[in-house]
């Protein structure tokens, strides 16, 4: 999760966020030796007392400052849309799970197991030592690791976005619409994300928490809460 002074992305938690940060740190990297050039060419001609009489018009010169960018930008793209296209990848899901945005909670529904429950927002008086004060939740979503999970999104009064930072996830939860997006967990943690889509007065009250177990305790959950 993020913490105070942060200014870099939170740890990864799934394939996704790690391709989004290799991406960055690519892009970034690009970023850098054209900021380091272009300084080095400024600072080099303000210092310089020499001339050149063929500066203002060297079309050999416009030629590579032409070319040079336009290959740069081929390095970023073809990241780019890689990453894209595997945010949208649509995976056969070994489970399936539906989110319901409210104002000003969510609600989950696990169809194959006839589960469903609210998920509130705890109070300053129910918090334990070992939570956190606007981003602990009564009920969590449990979820096993590393196994493809398809999560649908809607919403029953306005637009809400669910989100989770360190899994690379944020998709609008929209009324009368259904989203999809898929969710592999590839280590066992607790993840916290929010509402990211201004819903209305107490909108920086929806927390969302994810708990990722193995997939057998995962099982003795779904049978401990349909029994």
């Amino acid at each position: 999760m993020a913490s105070w002074n942060n200014l870099n992305f939170q740890d990864a938690n799934s394939p996704i966020m790690e391709q989004l940060i290799f991406l960055h740190d690519h892009t970034m990297m690009i970023i850098i030796m054209i900021m380091m050039s272009i300084t080095y060419t400024i600072v080099n001609l303000t210092m310089n007392s020499f001339t050149n009489r063929f500066f203002m018009n060297n079309q050999f010169m416009e030629i590579i400052w032409t070319i040079l960018p336009a290959f740069m930008l081929l390095f970023i793209a073809f990241p780019s849309l890689k990453t894209l296209y595997m945010l949208d990848e649509i995976m056969f899901p070994n489970l399936s799970f539906k989110s319901i945005g409210h104002q000003w909670y969510w609600s989950y529904e696990f169809s194959e197991f006839n589960l469903d429950f609210n998920s509130y927002m705890k109070q300053s008086n129910e918090i334990e030592i070992n939570e956190f004060r606007l981003l602990e939740t009564d009920h969590r979503i449990i979820i096993p690791i590393n196994t493809q999970i398809r999560m649908l999104t809607t919403s029953m009064d306005v637009i809400h976005s669910w989100a989770m930072p360190s899994l690379g996830i944020k998709i609008d939860a929209i009324p009368g619409r259904l989203n999809q997006i898929f969710l592999y967990i590839n280590r066992p943690g607790i993840f916290f994300g929010q509402c990211s889509e201004i819903c209305g007065m107490n909108h920086s009250f929806m927390p969302i928490v994810i708990e990722s177990i193995p997939p057998k305790n995962f099982i003795n959950w779904i049978n401990f809460n349909m029994n």
